[in-house]
């Protein structure tokens, strides 16, 4: 599968945490066979449940999105986007950080959203399929 993806922090957390080794397996496998799209938001997101959660130590943490970073085309939260979570907002009805999620991978030209935080399977603006791997 070569689509543009769009990867949710908790891709990510499962990545790096050695609590759920499927879940590992299943996230190292997305990213090693998709073309990656993440935000901003996403790595702020992730930084904060490693330091909190997972108690990673800060130069870990520091690593650990230096090798996101490098894996992964970043994206950036600015005015379309922000319009755009809030016109998603208001139509599907996902919490504001969601929909930043979806608008970010929307503007990107992403295919899907990988995450288990949204609806398994709800497509979003006729374009942009949510898919919960985990499954």
């Amino acid at each position: 599968m070569n689509d543009n993806v769009f990867l949710d922090t908790n891709i990510f957390v499962y990545l790096y945490s050695e609590d759920e080794p499927e879940k590992q397996s299943v996230a190292l496998n997305i990213l090693e066979q998709s073309t990656c799209v993440t935000s901003t938001q996403v790595l702020n997101e992730f930084c904060s449940v490693c330091l909190r959660k997972l108690k990673m130590p800060g130069n870990e943490v520091q690593q650990s999105i230096e090798e996101i970073r490098d894996n992964c085309e970043l994206c950036y939260i600015d005015m379309e986007v922000i319009q755009k979570a809030l016109n998603l907002n208001s139509k599907y009805g996902y919490s504001y950080y969601d929909c930043l999620i979806l608008a970010s991978a929307f503007l990107n030209g992403c295919e899907c959203v990988y995450s288990e935080d949204m609806q398994h399977n709800q497509l979003i603006e006729g374009k942009l399929k949510i898919v919960n791997p985990f499954l």
